[in-house]
């Protein structure tokens, strides 16, 4: 249940089309609904902005789609993170159409999304950082808002970020993922007044450490504005951009 759906109904039940005992059946399931290896949380979007996001990592198939399945009875909509090919097979007989991005490992639908407003920027240092930003992009475009992106502006080319800057700076967020030595957003927060959020990423050679070292570079960043999520976490990233976006073109949920 959104805020969309928490409004018709009381809405219903003040005009008299709906009785109260009715809506009150309705929000007595609605919190959360115990699956026995899952509660799942339907009040979620209510408070967010997005329905609960299910993490498909260490999951079975069948744990996913059941969990899936519920999320999108219940809001219209629903994101899977982290998938595997089991688990796509699994969503797609639970869920037909779902939608599938292999490289972000990401599964959706959402058959009546959101109008999507604003300016997010994702940004990649190289071409191997492409599914983590596309993890982002997404996350951020199912929470309803525009998405740009600029891929393989790293360092190693700085001449690249030139003629994209006037893009970047209109940005109301950017996300910008980045492995190796993680260098990219402490450049792109030095250049832009808008908040920035870095990605690091696990790709590089030994003595990255996994996205380590991007990620010690990153917080590390002397650049103002720049705050850090997890290796590979775009899509905590493109949640955080997404919630920066709403705030900046005064979007209540």
């Amino acid at each position: 249940m959104d805020r969309e759906e928490l409004q018709r109904l009381l809405a219903d039940v003040a005009s008299g089309s709906r009785g109260v005992d009715d809506a009150v059946r309705q929000l007595e399931t609605a919190p959360f609904e115990d699956l026995g290896f899952a509660a799942v949380d339907h009040h979620r979007a209510l408070r967010d902005g997005l329905p609960e996001v299910v993490l498909g990592l260490g999951k079975t198939p069948l744990q996913v789609a059941e969990i899936a399945r519920r999320i999108f009875e219940s809001s219209g909509r629903v994101l899977v993170t982290r998938v595997e090919a089991g688990h796509v097979e699994a969503l797609r007989a639970e869920l037909p159409g779902v939608h599938h991005d292999p490289h972000a490992r990401l599964a959706w639908l959402d058959p009546s999304p959101r109008p999507r407003t604003g300016n997010v920027a994702v940004v990649t240092a190289g071409t191997s950082d492409i599914p983590v930003a596309e993890e982002a992009a997404l996350t951020a475009e199912m929470m309803g808002a525009a998405v740009q992106r600029h891929y393989d502006v790293g360092v190693a080319g700085l001449h690249r970020l030139a003629g994209r800057m006037e893009a970047l700076r209109a940005a109301n967020a950017l996300v910008v993922v980045a492995g190796m030595e993680g260098a990219l957003p402490s450049v792109i927060g030095g250049l832009v007044a808008n908040p920035v959020i870095a990605v690091p990423t696990s790709i590089g050679y030994g003595a990255s450490f996994g996205g380590l070292a991007a990620l010690l570079g990153m917080l590390n960043s002397c650049a103002t504005g720049v705050s850090v999520v997890n290796i590979d976490n775009g899509f905590g990233a493109g949640y955080l951009a997404a919630t920066i976006n709403r705030l900046a073109v005064g979007i209540a949920d």
